[in-house]
């Protein structure tokens, strides 16, 4: 399944924040292609997918 790309409004973007440790997130590409938000946090720089251009943002779904 290919993943769709996706567009937040600028304005939600800036409230998207990481669960776990409250760091700012930032676009990315997982290994195997798929779109990812990337936490800043530089001890915890985890990722979180994104699936049907909807962010998870859940701490279970963090690598």
């Amino acid at each position: 399944m290919s993943e769709q790309p996706y567009q937040l409004e600028a304005w939600a973007r800036e409230l998207l924040r990481c669960p776990v440790t409250g760091a700012t997130l930032v676009d990315g590409v997982d290994d195997d292609g798929a779109p990812v938000l990337i936490s800043t946090d530089p001890q915890r720089p985890l990722r979180y997918p994104v699936r049907d251009g909807i962010p998870v943002l859940l701490a279970d779904e963090a690598r």
